[in-house]
């Protein structure tokens, strides 16, 4: 492999309070040097970066991909190209898959499938319950040792606290987060969208922030009782963020995530019956979306991830009430979230970056969110400058429900770094 030079772009390293003008040195895959007048290696390949940002590559720690099971909706392959194009060297996958990612066999597909893609890097979040069931443990440490880097029942919630509390204390063994959806399913049963007017006007059943707010005091609770890692899925509702604030003030080990959906569309954005505006926790109200900012600001909240849930086209284009939940988001995380937060003037660029890589990454332990010399050269070059108007028909990902059709959007990932090699390297624009 070439040594590559990036040159003159504004380097953001977050994990190092790094925010200026500089020169990033890529040698064996590996970050080499970061600074100014630095020594060309023979043979070195030089891109002139100037005007873009460079940054370590973004992390999600929470997508879907389908495969094994769905492989028409997404695969590891088709998933990692989107993520890729997104800016995202690491993603995690949940296991509700068919079957269940709930064992070492299971595990140990989804990391050969993300090396023989050879894109960017997918690490496998293991299943809580055996089959998502929430009746009994899966084998945590043989899941790890096979490479899961969490545990979870997204999809579902832990809705048995002795099972959630026995997960934590066993997940404590072996340093992994517990990755839970906080949602009390006897109150979210049958609903649809969020409970308020616009569902009251709308006709559909609402599913009241109660119900994910009861599952995350529960959930931090149960934290401060084993001193587990829990990790507090999509969290959407203001009650949520009052109560996560509380758990971080007396120490408990909570950390979470918001979705970019959540962070810039409301309920009043179902007001079609549009089924892209139908995800699971709900799109809240206006006051919400204020609080989840403020508290992403803060680190209240710790990421930014995407929850991207492929689906068929036939699947959304049913009734509102029958429409499965979830929308696509690796293509379009950071583009809404610069959009609306950073050139919004709620986050700084660094700030926003910080949010997308190195959080994500420290959160769940991974690799990755530096760009120190000697770690993995996992980078982004971002086009802040970009403006482009999604397109569903020209995403790398198998499916196309998004509620962000045809939105003007900011800023782009220019190229994509993953050890070294390029995973994604957006086309010029015609006429340059």
């Amino acid at each position: 492999m070439r040594p590559l030079l990036l040159k003159g772009g504004r380097v953001i390293d977050p994990s190092r309070g790094f925010d200026q003008v500089a020169d990033v040195l890529i040698q064996d895959g590996k970050i080499a040097a970061v600074g100014t007048g630095l020594g060309l290696p023979d043979g070195a390949e030089v891109r002139d970066v100037r005007g873009n940002v460079v940054a370590p590559g973004l992390v999600d720690v929470h997508v879907h991909l389908r495969e094994p099971g769905n492989e028409d909706v997404e695969t590891i392959a088709s998933g990692a190209r989107a993520a890729a194009a997104g800016g995202f060297t690491t993603v995690c996958a949940m296991p509700n898959t068919d079957p269940v990612t709930d064992n070492q066999a299971a595990v140990g597909f989804i990391v050969r499938q993300s090396a023989r893609a050879g894109l960017t890097r997918v690490y496998p979040i293991g299943a809580i319950s055996v089959g998502q069931k929430g009746e009994r443990l899966s084998e945590f440490g043989e899941m790890v040792g096979a490479g899961a880097v969490a545990v979870s029942d997204d999809g579902k919630p832990v809705v048995s606290s002795h099972l959630m509390r026995t997960a934590l204390e066993y997940a404590r063994t072996f340093a992994i987060p517990v990755a839970d959806h906080c949602e009390e399913p006897t109150l979210a049963a049958g609903g649809v969208m969020h409970e308020g007017l616009v569902a009251a006007r709308l006709g559909l059943k609402g599913i009241p922030a109660a119900a994910e707010e009861i599952m995350v005091g529960r959930d931090v609770l149960l934290a401060g009782l084993t001193g587990g890692h829990v990790h507090l899925c999509h969290v959407s509702t203001r009650g949520s963020v009052a109560l996560i604030r509380s758990a971080k003030e007396q120490g408990v080990r909570v950390t979470a995530e918001v979705t970019p959906h959540h962070l810039t569309l409301t309920e009043r954005d179902c007001e079609r019956y549009d089924t892209h505006a139908k995800m699971n926790p709900p799109l809240r109200e206006a006051a919400d979306v204020a609080a989840l900012r403020q508290a992403l600001k803060e680190g209240v909240i710790d990421c930014i991830a995407s929850d991207h849930a492929p689906h068929a086209y036939d699947a959304k284009e049913a009734a509102f009430d029958d429409a499965p939940f979830g929308i696509v988001g690796l293509e379009t995380a950071f583009a809404v979230a610069y959009t609306e937060l950073g050139a919004g003037g709620i986050l700084t660029l660094a700030e926003l970056v910080h949010r997308m890589s190195t959080a994500p990454a420290a959160a769940f332990r991974l690799p990755g969110g530096t760009l120190k010399p000697g770690a993995a050269a996992d980078v982004v070059v971002l086009d802040v400058a970009a403006r482009w108007t999604v397109d569903p028909a020209a995403f790398f990902s198998k499916s196309r429900n998004t509620p962000f059709s045809g939105r003007a959007l900011a800023g782009r990932a220019a190229l994509t770094l993953v050890g070294g090699k390029v995973a994604h390297q957006a086309e010029a624009p015609a006429g340059s």
